[in-house]
This record gives structure tokens, sequence and C-alpha cells, in this order.
């Protein structure tokens, strides 16, 4: 036994004897105690010999084993603890550390650790799939043992959304089967249906499995914990069974000519990288001049006049907005028209909608200002576009009232909303619905003090059809809960431009209930916008 214990913290790669390092090797053969999860000391038993003591345990033992380590350590032992892949990428070498940081441990004074590196999932897995992390990647776990869920959702999100290689660890056990359906739900919001997958499960061992599937297609294969899945980028192909990330060298360079256009010495030039940082910069700096000065630099260079010049006008955006008397209320003023015929004057425009709104455009440098006036004669400004509407009868002139303060609070609350598409919330205070809320993407009738909700109605096309029912005498207290649990759902979840019936119809769930196709069978044409 050593006066000084040592711990090895050893990566031994995905478990085959050739791809183990020989630093790896060395340090499990000097070592008196291993330790170890029982599985991996089971892949390197032949390294083993009889006067080694080992110390295996199970799955959620790593604390228990890391103690053991460095307790074993401080008596004077030489102890390897073992991680397969890198013991410094989700392995021991993090835990080992913390261990000792909270016993006080420094580097000079204490038990001498030596992290050994092994070969990664990521790196043993994408060998065996081609070269699919040419390019930048990254790893995540999506164990949500010790991770928040809500973090592992952002870092699928930002690595998603810059276009990594990602490498999916711990994907699925027996428990956690949700989060590498949520996963692929993250990343097709990004990346194309057809984007390839790799799917590896035991890596370089004897039950080694390799699929080359689709990002649309992954689950339908097997994934469990023994399986890596790498998920390609925008530019990630396959060819011959083989995944490849190209590096960029098609931007500089033409792969099928020994010839190349540009000579060694031109290849680093600026002008030989315009999507670089340096150029980039020049870019932004040539942008700052006006889109009225770039044209008349355009149109000099068309008619070889370096000085032309042309007399600039007063440029005003077009502000869009809907106005209405209010949720209910259907009735203007002669005051609040007049004011209309005001603000709007010869150059704006005044459109009514079907949703109860006039629809205005104008041409102003204050907005702000136009919205105060407005708002000031009681008119309910609201922004158009992918935003949400809420549109209610007039209550029968108001005779059938109790219902209008739910209106009232629905408009508060979701009125002007900004969602993936634009959506309708369609209320109506008796249970005639003549203003057909239930042909809205939202439906709300209330009858006999309670509310019958229906989701999911396809409002346009030729196979327009209303919503489902999926609350019947709903209590008037849950009615605002329910309506902000539907939204955000959609909300979070639907892809750009996707309509809330389309959403639903392709989820099959939305927050709890079921999808049923009332769409009509009807044998029409097909036409172009494939509505």
């Amino acid at each position: 036994m050593s006066l000084r214990g040592k711990l090895y913290i050893v990566g031994f790669g995905p478990g085959d004897a050739n791809h183990i390092t020989y630093r790896a090797v060395e340090a499990i053969k000097a070592s008196d105690y291993i330790i170890g999860y029982k599985t991996y000391v089971e892949l390197i038993k032949n390294l083993l010999n009889v006067k080694q003591k080992i110390i295996s345990t199970g799955m959620t033992e790593e604390v228990s084993r890391a103690q053991a380590a460095v307790k074993l350590a401080e008596e004077g032992h030489q102890v390897a603890v073992i991680s397969s892949g890198d013991s410094g990428v989700y392995g021991m070498a993090g835990l080992i550390y913390e261990v000792l940081v909270e016993q006080g441990w420094h580097k000079e004074s204490g038990v001498e650790v030596e992290v050994i590196p092994g070969i990664s999932a990521i790196n043993s897995c994408s060998s065996l799939l081609g070269a699919p992390i040419m390019h930048d990647s990254c790893t995540i776990s999506l164990s949500d043992h010790l991770t928040p869920w809500t973090i592992i959702e952002k870092r699928l999100e930002a690595a998603a959304a810059a276009d990594f290689v990602i490498a999916l660890y711990n994907p699925k056990s027996g428990r956690r089967t949700k989060q590498i359906v949520e996963a692929r739900r993250i990343l097709l919001k990004y990346r194309s249906p057809n984007t390839p997958v790799g799917l590896v499960k035991s890596a370089y061992r004897e039950r080694q499995t390799i699929v080359i599937t689709t990002l649309d297609n992954m689950l339908e294969h097997e994934i469990g914990m023994l399986t890596t899945v790498i998920i390609g980028n925008t530019s990630t192909f396959v060819y011959d069974d083989l995944m490849i990330t190209p590096r960029g060298y098609q931007r500089k360079y033409t792969l099928d000519r020994e010839v190349q256009p540009l000579k060694p010495h031109e290849r680093l030039k600026k002008e030989a990288e315009p999507w670089s940082l340096e150029n980039l910069e020049s870019k932004k700096r040539e942008s700052k001049k006006t889109p009225f000065q770039l044209a008349c630099e355009a149109i000099a260079m068309l008619d070889r006049k370096p000085n032309f010049v042309v007399e600039k006008t007063d440029y005003k955006p077009v502000f869009e907005f809907a106005i209405s008397p209010g949720v209910a209320n259907k009735r203007f003023t002669p005051e609040q028209f007049k004011l209309l015929a005001e603000v709007v004057g010869h150059e704006g425009r005044m459109d009514y909608s079907r949703d109860h709104q006039l629809r205005i455009s104008i041409p102003t440098n204050h907005p702000e200002q136009i919205v105060e006036q407005l708002s000031n004669v009681g008119l309910l400004v609201m922004p158009v576009g992918d935003v949400i509407t809420v549109k209610a009868c007039d209550f029968c002139d108001g005779e059938k009232k109790d219902s209008i303060p739910y209106a009232e609070k629905l408009q508060q609350r979701f009125g002007g909303k900004a969602v993936p598409k634009e959506l309708k919330i369609g209320i109506n205070g008796c249970g005639m619905a003549c203003y057909n809320a239930v042909m809205e993407d939202i439906g709300i009738v209330y009858r006999k003090g309670k509310f019958d909700v229906f989701l999911g109605a396809k409002p346009v096309g030729r196979t327009a059809h209303p919503g489902q029912l999926i609350e019947e005498g709903l209590e008037a207290e849950k009615l605002v809960e329910l309506i902000e649990k539907l939204i955000v759902e959609y909300k979070e979840n639907a892809h750009p431009n996707e309509r809330l019936f389309k959403y639903f119809k392709r989820k099959k769930v939305l927050a709890g209930y079921k999808y049923q196709d009332n769409e009509p069978k009807l044998n029409l044409q097909p036409i172009p916008c494939a509505d």
C-alpha cells in the first residue's frame, strides 16, 4: 500500500478491448481497488487480477461509489473509478471532484487525482454511422433524474435553433418514455422531418445495432438506455447507408476536380470568405445607409451617373389595427365615427371584417397617439395578424347579459395575444348560438348558467365544420382556466402558421381532450392552396 493514495478516474471507452487507451489499462492494472457500476466492471473483467478488490453497485449508487473511492484513496490505496465512454462526459469525474471539494481537498496536500480520458459515445457511435459530427455538435442528456426537464427543454430548443448536430444520451428507459417524444417534437420545430438520424445501441459490443432513419420516423425504432441518438444538422445527408455532415469545404473547393479555382495563397483571403465575421461587420457598416440612399446608388450604377440624386419624400410607416365598440357592444356612436373619419383621413383605409371589427390602415409616425385618441372615445383598439380575437354576439341587444362579464374577461386576458396563427374565440350568450360560436377555433356557448365549450372547428374552406364538444355544462368559474390551458399548449407546441384545428388534428390530443374527426366526407377536387 502506498503512503499517499491515488484516484484514477478512468474512461474505458465503448467497452471493446480494442478501443480502451493504453493509459487506462495501466491505471486499472495498477489499482488496488476497482469501483464501478456492475455492468461496467463486467466489461473490463479481462483486465482484472485476483489480488484486486472489486466494489460494484447498481444504478443510482454513484454517490456511494464516489465516497467509497475517496475514503480508500485517503487511506493510502490506489483506486480506479471506472466509467464507460469518457469519465468526464456524464461520467464519474465531476462527482468525484464534488465529493473531494466537500471534504476540503486541495491538489497540493490531498490525494492525487488523475482523470484518464476515453472515447465518448458521441465519438464511438459517430464512427459507426459515418461522419455525422464533422461540424459543430453538442451532447444533451434526456435524463431528468438530476436535471429539471425545463432546463433540458431550453437546451434542446437552443441547440436545434442553432443547427448543431445533436447527440442525445440517456434517451429513454423503462420509466422515462416521454422525454424522447418531447425532444423530437422540439427538434421538428427547427429541422425537416427528413433530417437524418442515427440510432446506435451498444456500440462496439456484442449486441451492437445500427439504424439510420429520419427525425420523422425515429420513434418507430427501438430506443433505450444503451442507445445513443445522433441527429444531423440541416446539411447532413445519407449516402450508401452512411450519415455525412459536410464541414464546408464545398464553399471554397471543387471536390470533383484536381485543379482548384483558388490558389493556396488565395484561400484565406477576405474576398474568399464572404461569410466571415470581418466581412459581415463590413456589410453591417455599409447597411447603415438608408434604403433611399441605397436606391439612389443602384439607379446611379444603372444609369452610370455617379451623382444621381432624387428628392427625398416624407415616408411614413403604415399602422394597421382593428377597432370595435367593445366585445358585446355592436353600436358605434356618431362621435366615434366622426373621430374615425378624421384619424383615417384621405391617406388611410377602413374596411369592415367578419370579426365584428373595422380594420384600419393609416400612414403615421405616431401610432401611440392614434391609439390614445380612439380609446378616449370608448373604442376597443386591437392588433391584427396572428393574434387572438375574441368575438361575441350582441347578447340580444344586452337582454341576455349574464355571460357578458365572461366575454369581457376573456378579452382582457387573451385579446391581442400572439399565437402561431390567427385564433378566434367565439362566445354566444344563449343556446341558439346565432353568432356561430361553434364555427370558431374555440367556441363557447352560455346555457343555463354554465358553458358548453367547442374545440377545433375548421372555420374556412369547402370542408368547414364546427368544433367538437369537449365540455358540456362547464362551471362558469372554470371557463377562463380551461381556455388558458388550451391556448398555452397550442402556443408552445404548434408549428409556425399552423391553425388550431390543424394542430389538434396532427397531435390527436390537446389539453387532455382527444381529437374527433368531424370533417365532412366529400369527394372534392383539390385546390391550389391545399387547404
